[in-house]
């Protein structure tokens, strides 16, 4: 009888699994899904779940708290769950409510960065460089620059409040969304801006443009909704400092649409489109030459702005300011707000560019100076340079040069050693050449080069000289008796005779006579020859003494003394 019962239990265990088996067999329950479970039981600390396993799966009760889906919960609930493990070492079904919120999240997130569709999350906390965004359970990254079209300062009022955003960037490999509510904002702006741009056209003329802010670039106006910019250049004909000084936030301000850009929805507006360019006919107001008066707007390192009317300024450039210095600073010579004449030199309709003249105003000192060539005058050294000292005239402030050859008639370069800055100079002025000037110190002297008109002597005469210094190439001679005319003999132009042409066979003070073979007083240049004295005068004796002389044995030194001997015999 036990033996009985023993199989009849066997036999009803093993039907018991078999249906069993093939129960599970018909679930087909597979890991690392997404599974639907029904809730069975809702306890203190999880909530239990059918998911037609082997067992009961149990998920803890955080998982659904932040959700608003746990105050919906009930027993016979059917909710998805993430099929970790069907059966763990212990035996039991692991489960995540969480992962399948996340999963479904993301492979809905890959949906929608494709279509670009908006979602709703919730900004739940603030990390470095942004913010964190739970969307459909989701955590994304929202940078800063994304939470707003503009700048703010402070976000309470979008925490753990739903917002509208869009995925800019899926990192399935990382598993990282970036998420944008600025996108929304825009895309939304923009459809009400399209809507907008519907009722203007460029060429309107709008009365209500409301000032929203100001740039040193310009003014943002909003035009029925409608954000435009005023540019700097177009708010008047004129040169403007600063937008912000003519105008206040808030204000309203009569504009004309000039430009509105079909692909980015930006409209340009204008004041000066609402009046007549002043440079239309300015050639019939201003002519080029004639005097008019001003007022002094601006000063740059280059110039001042002169304002001539309304809407039309001119330039002044520095080198118009002042006769004595071009490259004078401005602010030294005008100042802003200061009225002052001046003469147009110049008027380019084209480019919207006046050039003026304040100098032409001025009593020119280069007038004066002009008639006062040849003239002793007084200057101050303002700079002395490797070649040539550069002063001023005390009396008119000009300046001039004076080049170290004009220092004296010597041309000695080491002249310039002995002056120094702001020292006074008496000197002469040589020159006058595109307002420049030349001066000379050693015109104020007499030229020693006068000697050779004095004594009238020019090319073919034979002088006496007297040896200065002996060199390696010859020797140096003083012409005149103060010393002041010294001239170079090179030794090829020292004797005849290669012997006596030796250097070191003359002495300082030896007289020595020399012919003057090249004199230009003008480029002052001389040179002298003792070579072609000796050869002039051995012809003048042969010519006296008869061809002849040399032919028959006589020598050059014979014929002198025979013509110094006849000489002798008439003085006695």
């Amino acid at each position: 009888m036990a033996i009985e019962q023993e199989l009849k239990k066997s036999s009803i265990h093993k039907e018991f699994q078999n249906l069993l088996d093939q129960d599970f067999k018909d679930r087909k329950l597979k890991e690392n899904e997404i599974i639907k479970a029904t809730v069975t039981e809702i306890t203190k600390n999880y909530i239990v779940v059918d998911c037609k396993a082997k067992m009961e799966g149990m998920i803890p009760i955080e998982e659904f708290k932040n959700d608003e889906e746990f105050s919906k919960l009930k027993v016979g609930s059917q909710i998805e769950v993430y099929l970790e493990r069907i059966e763990s070492f212990k035996g039991e079904i692991i489960i995540s409510r969480e992962k399948a919120r996340k999963m479904k999240a993301w492979k809905k997130m890959e949906k929608v960065f494709e279509t670009q569709e908006e979602m709703t999350g919730y900004i739940t906390g603030k990390v470095k460089g942004g913010f964190i965004a739970t969307v459909e359970g989701l955590p994304c990254f929202m940078p800063s620059s994304q939470i707003d079209v503009r700048p703010l300062k402070k976000i309470d009022h979008l925490m753990n409040t739903p917002v509208k955003v869009i995925a800019t960037r899926i990192d399935k490999n990382r598993g990282n969304v970036c998420v944008s509510r600025r996108a929304v904002l825009e895309k939304s702006k923009n459809a009400e801006i399209v809507e907008a741009l519907k009722n203007i056209k460029e060429g309107d003329v709008v009365d209500n443009a409301i000032v929203k802010a100001t740039t040193d670039w310009g003014i943002f106006l909003d035009i029925n909704g409608i954000d435009a910019l005023l540019h700097v250049s177009d708010l008047s004909h004129g040169r403007v400092k600063k937008p912000a000084d003519l105008v206040t936030i808030g204000q309203k301000l009569k504009v004309k649409i000039t430009k509105i850009d079909e692909k980015t929805n930006r409209v340009s507006a204008s004041i000066k489109a609402l009046t007549e360019d002043p440079y239309e006919n300015i050639e019939k107001k201003y002519k080029v030459g004639e005097f008019y008066q001003g007022e002094v707007t601006k000063i740059m390192d280059y110039g001042c702005f002169v304002k001539i009317e309304d809407g039309i300024e001119g330039l002044i450039h520095n080198s118009e300011l002042d006769w004595t210095n071009r490259n004078v600073k401005p602010s030294k010579v005008l100042s802003v707000s200061q009225k002052i004449k001046f003469k147009i030199v110049n008027i380019d309709k084209d480019t919207k560019r006046i050039s003026l003249s304040y100098k032409a105003t001025l009593e020119n000192p280069w007038d004066k100076i002009k008639n006062k060539i040849g003239e002793a005058v007084e200057i101050k050294i303002n700079n002395i340079t490797d070649k040539a000292i550069f002063g001023e005239l005390i009396e008119s402030k000009l300046s001039g040069m004076l080049h170290y050859k004009e220092i004296s008639y010597e041309e000695n370069i080491d002249n310039l050693k002995k002056f120094k800055k702001n020292e006074v100079l008496k000197v002469k002025i040589i020159e006058i050449k595109d307002d420049k000037i030349r001066f000379s110190k050693r015109a104020l002297e007499k030229d020693p080069l006068d000697w050779f008109n004095e004594n009238k002597k020019k090319v073919g005469s034979v002088i006496t000289t007297r040896i200065h210094e002996v060199l390696k190439t010859g020797v140096k001679v003083s012409i005149d008796k103060e010393k002041k005319l010294i001239v170079t003999i090179k030794k090829a132009d020292l004797a005849k005779d290669a012997a006596d042409a030796r250097p070191e066979v003359f002495s300082p003070g030896n007289a020595l006579d020399a012919k003057i073979i090249e004199l230009d007083l003008k480029a002052r240049r001389i040179k002298l020859s003792v070579k072609a004295a000796q050869i002039d005068e051995e012809k003048s004796l042969i010519a006296k003494f008869g061809e002849g002389a040399t032919k028959s044995g006589a020598t050059l030194k014979g014929i002198f003394e025979k013509a110094i001997g006849k000489k002798q015999k008439k003085e006695k």
